[in-house]
């Protein structure tokens, strides 16, 4: 057997690929593609790229399912101009998935995420099996127009106090939380 059978792939070795679609170079990332059932797709928070997954969660999730996680247009390692809308987002979403040869999925959607998968579903219901919506709000929801607000300005308050913004955005001032969310986005 050689070294290269032996490297279990992980959310820290899994490579980035890319596939074009709609006029869009998506950059992504592929786990458990050996394992059985209904293919999951990931969608990440506001101001976030592939890199803000924390390792612990895909890889749970990839030991059992097949994970797909992408870079939203414009963001990260994918290129075009930014979304405008998660309505937008959504649209990028769908034409991801239906790139990549699915003809239904699961979603896992994180806090704007989650705000995407809903439009998705209401998009393309026949695309999504489940979902599961995290942190997130209903468009128009109480609160939800603050939220860029607030994550821009603990960037700003992260990088002048040269302090990972996970920390603040993760538990606000409950250090019990606020360890695990450090050691997450170090690791």
């Amino acid at each position: 057997m050689s070294a290269s059978q032996n490297l279990k792939i992980t959310w820290k070795n899994v490579p980035t690929r890319t596939i074009t679609a709609g006029g869009v170079e998506f950059a992504y990332r592929e786990l458990g593609t050996n394992n059985p059932g209904t293919p999951v797709v990931f969608l990440i928070h506001l101001a976030a790229v592939l890199d803000n997954w924390d390792p612990r969660v895909v890889d749970g999730f990839a030991a059992s399912r097949h994970v797909i996680t992408f870079d939203n247009r414009g963001i990260g390692a994918s290129s075009g101009a930014p979304a405008t809308s998660i309505e937008q987002m959504a649209t990028d979403a769908i034409t991801f998935i239906k790139a990549m040869g699915f003809e239904r999925v699961d979603l896992f959607g994180f806090s704007m995420g989650g705000m995407i998968a809903q439009e998705i579903a209401l998009m393309e219901p026949q695309l999504v099996r489940k979902m599961i919506i995290a942190g997130t709000g209903p468009a128009g929801g109480e609160g939800i127009s603050k939220v860029a607000r607030v994550t821009y300005l603990d960037m700003v308050r992260g990088f002048l106090t040269r302090q990972d913004r996970s920390s603040s955005c993760s538990s606000p001032g409950r250090p019990a939380g606020s360890a695990p969310a450090k050691h997450s986005w170090r690791d």
